[in-house]
């Protein structure tokens, strides 16, 4: 039989329950479904940004729209840097099929090895990894053609320079993310680059767009720059560089070419260079802009402007004799001397022979402040205003501080430093006119606006002394153009080296101007080390003036301004019978 229980008769069962305990476990039932109701209501409406975040973090990716950058085009409109379509290969490696002839074939595509394709795969991340940025399309369509699961491509741009090492180091380079790094690429980055769009987008585990979030923004390209660069003169002054480099068994060599008119620059080479899209295993030799970056004591090519200053003040014409004789001073007791004696000069004379005596003579009767004033107008010792970087100051010490020996060595271009496009731009000063003018790497349509530095006249009278110093019993005969006048001087220096001066380390140099009475351009010419025998500037960089002002000229479509005779060789010609 069932027993029966009667819970009346139980003490327990039978005792009455207080009233405060029943209401306290209601009132704690009711208080935990309140906080329930209250955290979901927290979760749900009020502070849900912590759990939407990572809800997004989880599915919602932020694509971003690559901008086309800008193209870089000489003053033609020819192409020197443009962006082309350049997939990246990535991948989630806990996806990827492990199909190994798929994955070979993959690798050899990628130009790499089956095991560095495994160790990249391998990487600590399993959601993402990069295996190749930028690939040829064609590279992407063969790899997208495999079909390989959890293998994906993203489009990206690469930079390609038609020019390649020839303009290399005025164009520039950018790195894989296509920021600039050097060059033009660097200088206008803001430009060049753009802005970047973006849309927002729900992705599955697989990397697949299934939904789009919101209005997408949309990319700004990048703005395109023209240059002053001529692309041809550009080429063929590398060219003309690096023969006379390689033929004098130089260090290295620089060349600007100015457009004395505007100051554009129409040429900046360097040798050694470097292909801008091949950059592996570079040098800083290769990637060094010298002609910007690198001073050196301009010598003799600073004597008309000593020379120039002495005519201003009224203490000499060109036809002022000075005494030479016996081609050497003592000052402060250090010893100047001419590499030849001459005897008398006049002034015209002591440029066209390069005379040290005659030009210190002319500078120890002008007060060394008036000689600063001259050198700092024409550009010495002061910045270049032109948006490159790494354009160097030089070095020009305050007038306060010089001994009579240092304002004599000054006066013939030693105890301060330039660097080439510095050279270049104070020629300035004598093909236009007195006046030094901005130089510019933009194509400009607006006429410059010079700073006055010297009368037109004494500017005039100086070309002579330059056209003297290039021709027959100067410095320079080697800078001597077929069809156009030339003017010009050269300097050969030794190198410094530690505190003392190489006995067998030379920098060689001509800066000119053709044609010499109205002169179009100016080009400066700078060769490091030359160690094939030859040194002075006149033998090594004249040369490559010549050829440079030549073709040039003819680029720009200048008519000679001097009679041609033509050269024709007749060969008799015995004909039998």
């Amino acid at each position: 039989m069932t027993r029966s229980v009667l819970y009346k008769s139980s003490p327990l069962l039978a005792s009455k329950t207080p009233v405060w305990r029943s209401k306290f476990i209601v009132a704690g039932l009711a208080l935990g479904f309140a906080g329930l109701a209250g955290r979901a209501a927290w979760i749900q409406v009020f502070g849900n940004e912590f759990f939407r975040h990572q809800g997004e973090v989880r599915f919602v990716r932020t694509l971003e729209l690559p901008a086309n950058r800008g193209r870089i085009l000489d003053r033609n409109g020819l192409l020197l840097a443009t962006s082309v379509p350049s997939p990246s290969i990535w991948a989630i490696p806990e996806d990827v099929e492990r199909d190994p002839v798929k994955l070979r074939q993959l690798a050899k595509l990628l130009d790499m090895t089956p095991a560095e394709l495994d160790k990249r795969l391998a990487d600590e991340d399993k959601t993402f990894v990069w295996l190749k940025r930028q690939v040829d399309e064609s590279v992407g369509r063969q790899v997208q053609t495999l079909g390989i699961q959890g293998v994906y491509q993203r489009k990206e741009y690469k930079r390609q320079y038609p020019e390649g090492e020839a303009a290399a180091h005025v164009v520039g380079f950018t790195n894989v993310e296509d920021r600039g790094q050097e060059g033009i690429e660097l200088a206008f980055e803001k430009d060049l680059a753009g802005r970047s769009g973006s849309r927002r987008v729900i992705k599955d585990r697989l990397g697949r767009v299934v939904e789009e979030l919101g209005e997408q923004v949309p990319p700004v390209d990048g703005r395109d720059l023209q240059l002053s660069i001529d692309s041809k003169v550009q080429f063929f002054a590398y060219q003309k560089l690096r023969d006379a480099v390689q033929a004098n068994k130089a260090r290295a060599g620089s060349v600007v070419v100015l457009d004395a008119q505007t100051g554009e620059v129409l040429a900046l080479a360097n040798y050694p260079s470097y292909s801008p899209g091949k950059r592996q295993n570079l040098t800083g030799e290769q990637l060094r802009n010298r002609a910007l970056t690198d001073v050196f004591e301009p010598g003799s090519t600073m004597k008309p402007f000593t020379i120039a200053l002495a005519m201003e003040h009224g203490l000499v014409t060109p036809q002022t004799p000075i005494q030479t004789a016996p081609g050497w001073v003592t000052i402060g007791g250090a010893r100047i001397s001419d590499s030849h004696p001459h005897g008398v000069l006049t002034v015209q004379e002591v440029i066209q022979k390069s005379s040290n005596v005659g030009t210190l003579k002319l500078a120890l009767q002008m007060p060394a402040k008036d000689m600063w004033e001259m050198f700092t107008a024409a550009g010495f010792g002061q910045k270049p205003q032109i948006s490159f970087p790494g354009a160097v100051t030089g070095r020009l010490r305050p007038y306060k501080s010089w001994r009579p020996v240092e304002q004599a060595t000054m006066s013939y271009g030693y105890g301060l430093s330039a660097s080439l496009f510095q050279m270049a731009r104070s020629y300035t000063v004598f093909a236009h006119d007195g006046q030094i003018i901005p130089a510019t790497l933009l194509k400009s349509s607006q006429a410059p606006v010079g700073v006055q530095v010297v009368a037109p006249k004494t500017a005039a009278e100086i070309r002579t002394m330059l056209q003297m110093a290039a021709g027959p019993g100067g410095t320079g005969p080697k800078a001597q153009t077929l069809g156009y006048s030339v003017g010009g001087k050269s300097g050969t220096a030794h190198k410094q080296v530690g505190k003392a001066y190489a006995s067998n380390k030379y920098r060689s140099w001509f800066v000119g101007m053709a044609p010499i009475d109205q002169p179009r351009i100016i080009v400066a010419v700078m060769v490091d080390e030359p160690t094939a025998g030859k040194y002075f500037g006149g033998d090594v960089a004249a040369p490559v003036f010549s050829d440079v002002v030549q073709q040039t000229l003819r680029r720009m479509g200048v008519q000679p301004d001097m009679n041609v005779k033509p050269q024709v060789v007749v060969e008799s010609v015995e004909e039998s019978f």
